[in-house]
């Protein structure tokens, strides 16, 4: 079995994988104080509420954006699962043409979508990861890294009306019931909710018009499906997907060592 770890700023996502099958799936509040020893506890508990025996684990793929996370889980997964994490990074066989001017700037969990949403659905592709950024990531119909589009996530936007504006208060982020907001509460979340949606539509436009009419868009992140169902593009949303990316890249990873 395959442990995968997407490590973003907000939140952490685990995965185990049998083969091509996602056997089970947790998603957890980023920590950057979190040690080694207990990411070791906390994923060993997880795996004994979902049947996984740790010595089932035979690799782990890492992508993370939090730096200073990688030392604690390379020592957690040496520990724990006594063998090295392999970490999506420089010099990582990804199998994917990557035309950043700086290939090193793409984060991981990046590259990660690009790979599985070109595997799984073909090219042209737009991802959009609702995380706390919402990115979109363009992928030619050779299945090329062609860059993106990084935008302010929601609950950004929220944080930001919250902290600059006095009388504003925080707000649970959700579908209203009507664009016309009859009170503060109502008529921020529309703002935030329609304005993500918006967003979204937008550059989707741009970005079909650049790569093609028959670019194909998918969803994933934390809040994909609040949004991607109000989209007019009405996008899949897959959650998995960048762990399914950790995966393929760690098959190739494999399959490269054997032919050396």
């Amino acid at each position: 079995m395959l442990l995968v770890i997407d490590v973003g700023n907000t939140n952490t996502v685990l995965g185990v994988f049998e083969g091509k099958e996602l056997k089970a799936q947790w998603r957890l509040s980023t920590n950057r104080r979190q040690t080694a020893d207990e990411y070791g506890v906390l994923i060993r508990n997880l795996f004994t509420l979902d049947g996984v025996q740790p010595g089932q684990i035979t690799g782990v793929m890492v992508a993370s954006v939090v730096p200073p996370l990688n030392f604690v889980l390379d020592e957690m997964s040496d520990k724990y699962f006594k063998m090295k994490a392999v970490f999506l990074g420089p010099g990582t066989r990804t199998g994917m043409a990557i035309h950043y001017d700086n290939p090193q700037e793409v984060g991981a969990d990046r590259i990660a979508d690009a790979v599985a949403a070109f595997e799984k659905y073909g090219g042209p592709c737009v991802v959009v990861d609702f995380g706390t950024a919402i990115t979109f990531d363009a992928i030619s119909e050779k299945g090329e890294y062609l860059g993106g589009v990084i935008a302010p996530g929601i609950g950004i936007s929220s944080e930001a009306l919250f902290q600059q504006a006095a009388r504003l208060p925080r707000v649970e982020i959700r579908e209203p019931s009507r664009i016309i907001g009859t009170n503060t509460v109502a008529s921020m979340q529309a703002g935030l909710f329609y304005g993500a949606v918006s967003l979204v539509d937008g550059i989707l436009d741009r970005l079909c018009a650049a790569l093609g009419p028959k670019t194909k868009v998918v969803a994933t992140g934390g809040q994909a499906t609040l949004v991607a169902g109000a989209s007019k593009y009405h996008p899949p949303v897959d959650s998995a997907l960048t762990l399914d990316g950790l995966r393929i890249i760690y098959e190739r990873q494999l399959a490269t060592a054997r032919h050396k």
